[in-house]
Formats: C-alpha cells, structure tokens, sequence
C-alpha cells in the first residue's frame, strides 16, 4: 500500500484497540480519537496522529505543546526541581516504587499499546514494560546508595570528601523504538537523583509516552509531589529548543548519529551536559568452535526482534570461512520460519516497519545490495496488504568496507562476512564508525578473553556466547564513536544526572596550605 493511500484509509478508519487501551491506562479519548490526559491543561499546539504501523490505522490525536506552553513547562520543572532536591533521596525513591507499582499494574495495557504504536511484538511490548519496571526497582535502591568518597588530606587537622548533588531540570528526548523504556532509563534515575525530567517523546509515538507520563502525574497527584515529571509533544524544533534551554542541566538523547552531533554542539555551545545513545552497526563473530544452536537463535532475534529498527540490532554476522556455508543454510532455514504480522497476534515474530520512510530505506538498501553483486539469501522483498511488512532480508557478497554494509539502515538486513583468523574478525568489528554493540560466540577461553581484551572489542557492550540486543538494566548501557559515548541505566549511570563537589574542612586553629606553600602575613601588633 503506498503511504498516500494508506493514510488517507486511516483517517476514515480507526484501530479500536488503541482506544481500549488508552482508557485501560486512565487516558480520555473522545469519539473522535482525541487523545488528553486527566489532572493536567490541554495543550493547544498543533495536533499530531499516531497510526498503528501494522494497518495503517488511526490509534489516536493528540495536540503538541506550543512555544509557549513549552517555555512554562520548563519553567515550573525548575521549580519543581528546587522543590525537589530537598526531598531527602530514600523519599524520593519511594515515588519511583509507587511508580513501579501502577506499572506492574498496568503492564499488560502499556505492553499492548506499545506493540500497537511501534509494531514490535506483544512480547517485546511487554518487555519493554518490564524493563521499566525493572529500572524502577534499580532506581530505589540506588536511592540509598548515591556515594560519595571519604579522602585523605595531606594536611593535619582537615578532612575531605566528595558528595553529589541533583542537577536541576533534565531533559530527556527519545526514539520510536523504545518508547517508553528509554524515558524510564532516565526519569527513574533522575528522580532519585533529585532532579525534575521533561521528556521529549518521537511524534510517532505520543500514545505511549502520555500513558507512562499519566502514570506517573497519578504518582505525584497520590502523594502531593512537585510536577517532576513533564511531558512536551512536538516536531524536531522542540527538541532543539530543548537542547538550546540553559534551563536544561542536561539533555539525554537517543536517536541518529547525524542529529546526535547536532544536539551536542547545541548543549555544548551553553556548556550544558548532553547524553548521547545514538546509532549501531553491531556485529556477531563466529569461531569456528560456535555453538550454532547458540549462534542461530541469537542472530535471528537481534537481526528480526522490532522489525531490525534497535540500536542493539544485529547487523552484521562475520562467521569463520570454514562455517560460512553451513552458518548462511542455518540462518536462512531459521528465516524461513519467522512469521510476519499483527504483532498482537501471538504467533507473530516480527511485526512492521515503523512507516513508509523505513520501507523506502530497507528497498534501497536491498536494491543498493543487488546493484553491488550480492546474493539476497532470503527476504527483500515488501509485502503486499496493510501496513508497513516487509520480509528480513540475509545478504552475502558484500565486504565490511562496502559503504552500505558501513551504514546503519534501521530495517531488518543481515550482512553475513567472512573471516580467516580472529584478528581480522575484531578488526572487521571494529571498523565501522559506531561502536554500541558486540558479540562473540566460541567455546575457546583464549579466543574469548582476545576478544574482551584492550586490544579487542572497541564497543560499549562486548558480549560471549549471547547476542547484541537484550541488555540487562543493571549494567551500563551505550557505546563509543558516533554512539555517542553515553552511559544509562544500571551500574554508576547515576552519576550522569548529578554534580560533583569536593569538599574541604579545616578543624584547626591553623591555617596550613597544601603543596607545603608558605604565604605568612604578620599579625597586627596588640
């Protein structure tokens, strides 16, 4: 179906589904799909629809934030802010646990209008909400553990230490395709680190964001909080209006490489503090000693799970020379089993691309790759019917240095590559310009550690016998190069959303200088 004619079905018809799950999450939808939140102002900026990517079908309207209203929200999240950093941090963490709580309730609702507006399977869905979930708990432990140190000073009578403290407004811009869980990487942390968040959702998916940001205004209007959490629906120049505000102490983005850059040159001209998780050209490598029972499993749900459109997707898959063949016949018979579809359908493994741009891009990288001399192995092709399907794609032919295995095309294509000895894997590994993502898979112990080593994996993430995506929250998640460098989530992530200070105190009677520096000056005569 092209875009035009799709869209011009989706005014006339509405998914139901959406609506149903919206009022399950306490959001208003009136009989013209308008979609507002209880408890706070209508927005009166322009409206923005939201379609299920799986038919085409409208989910629901909503009106953006105008210029002015945005420039009150940040207003009243610094207020919030300095309401909130007096909170003592376990009280803080006490919200996010009641926030927890509201989506252990809600998660199958959230989990379904997750799949709903992004395609990805009800699984991913509502594992996506788990993940939420799971920060949450993170976040309220963290709350009684934001450490500082104790330090010795080389002069007697003194002591040092360092403590952290909240930053003030932080804001947060996120993706498509993970609606939700990356926002909550974030909030949670922030919270009990403090700070206030307004949050800067993709306009493709406004439906998710309003139903975790009501959540959350039940959380602050249950126990009489500031408004720590804020919500702003808008184009590319919100965001860039967010990232220009010397309001904002910090702006966490996740999304392209190329508008990345942009966002940090913005925050860094104010010398505000930016979080970049942006683009990944991930690899898996393939010893010779591979487990493939290990490997197929893996490769087909990083390169398939959400359509191919994560930062964590596999991209590309650098197998031993000896295994190539066997490994290309194992994914392709695998390939042919991935059922496409309704996501909510619950033999659906792979639902839709996000829109009609994504399709375009994944039939000119297929294209691109013909062009070039490469074999599609399986896939290619745009299915035919409702939505955004099309089928996931393996290629072969092509070299690691071929400019389109070099870039990241959001979709599901799988360059398979071939390797001779393990440093040349690495080096193919390394030798793209992002660097989120790794696996290996081996049964060799010296094999793995070369791979874990300095001179191995230049990624953020560096995994064995377990593929690129589906990260655990309690570890640092981002990566090096045009990823951005950012860390969220688990481990010391929190020290992203506060400052540093050391601190110094004198409890003698003496005034010595450190570095052993004498400066007398005579007392006055009696």
């Amino acid at each position: 179906m092209n875009d035009e004619r799709s869209r011009a079905r989706s005014t006339q018809e509405r998914d139901p589904r959406g609506a149903a799950a919206l009022e399950r999450l306490g959001l208003v939808v009136d009989d013209r799909g308008r979609v507002q939140r209880p408890l706070v102002r209508a927005t009166r900026g322009p409206a923005v629809s939201s379609f299920n990517p799986a038919n085409a079908r409208l989910l629901g309207t909503v009106a953006t934030t105008s210029a002015a209203e945005f420039h009150a929200l940040i207003e009243d999240a610094v207020d919030a802010a300095r309401a909130w950093r007096d909170t003592p941090a376990p009280v803080r963490g006490s919200a996010v646990r009641r926030y927890a709580e509201l989506l252990r309730e809600h998660k199958d609702a959230l989990g379904t209008l997750v799949s709903l507006e992004t395609g990805k399977i009800k699984a991913e869905g509502d594992g996506e909400v788990q993940e939420m979930i799971d920060v949450a708990d993170f976040a309220v432990g963290q709350s009684r553990m934001l450490y500082g140190k104790s330090l010795h000073s080389e002069r007697p009578a003194h002591r040092m230490y360092e403590q952290w403290h909240p930053l003030g407004v932080v804001g947060v811009i996120t993706a498509f395709n993970f609606p939700v869980a990356v926002w909550a990487w974030n909030a949670m942390l922030a919270c009990v680190c403090g700070n206030a968040v307004v949050w800067k959702p993709s306009p493709k998916t406004p439906l998710t964001a309003m139903a975790a940001t009501r959540l959350a205004e039940r959380v602050i209007d249950e126990l009489r909080l500031p408004p720590i959490f804020a919500l702003a629906i808008g184009d590319d120049a919100q965001g860039r209006a967010l990232a220009e505000d010397p309001r904002v102490a910090l702006v966490s983005f996740t999304g392209s490489s190329r508008v990345g850059q942009q966002v940090a040159g913005a925050v860094s001209a104010r010398f505000g503090k930016v979080l970049l998780e942006c683009g990944g050209n991930n690899a898996v490598i393939v010893a010779d000693d591979a487990n493939l029972d290990l490997v197929v499993p893996s490769v087909v749900f990083g390169a398939v799970g959400t359509a191919g459109q994560r930062c964590t997707t596999t991209r590309r898959a650098i197998v031993q020379r000896t295994r190539f063949d066997e490994v290309v016949a194992r994914l392709a018979h695998a390939y042919r089993q991935v059922s496409i579809g309704d996501p909510l359908e619950a033999s659906t493994l792979m639902g839709p691309l996000i829109d009609r741009a994504a399709v375009d891009a994944y039939v000119r990288a297929i294209d691109e790759a013909r062009a070039a001399g490469a074999t599609i192995v399986c896939g290619g092709r745009v299915l035919e019917g409702d939505g955004f399907h099309v089928e996931p794609a393996i290629v072969t032919g092509l070299s690691n240095l071929h400019p389109l295995v070099q870039r990241e095309t959001f979709a599901p294509i799988l360059y398979l590559l071939a390797y001779d000895t393990i440093d040349d894997a690495i080096a193919q590994n390394n030798g793209v310009r992002q660097g989120l993502s790794s696996a290996l898979f081996t049964q060799s112990l010296q094999t793995a550690e070369a791979f874990l080593a300095a001179a191995g994996s230049d990624c953020g993430i560096a995994n064995v016998n377990i593929g690129t995506s589906g990260a655990e929250i309690g570890g640092a998640f981002g990566g090096e190069k045009e990823t951005g460098g950012g860390r969220e989530s688990g481990s010391d992530a929190w020290r992203a959303y506060m400052r540093r200070q050391t601190n110094t105190i004198n409890w003698s009677s003496d005034l010595p200088l450190a570095q052993g520096i004498r400066f007398e000056i005579g007392k006055p005569a009696p």
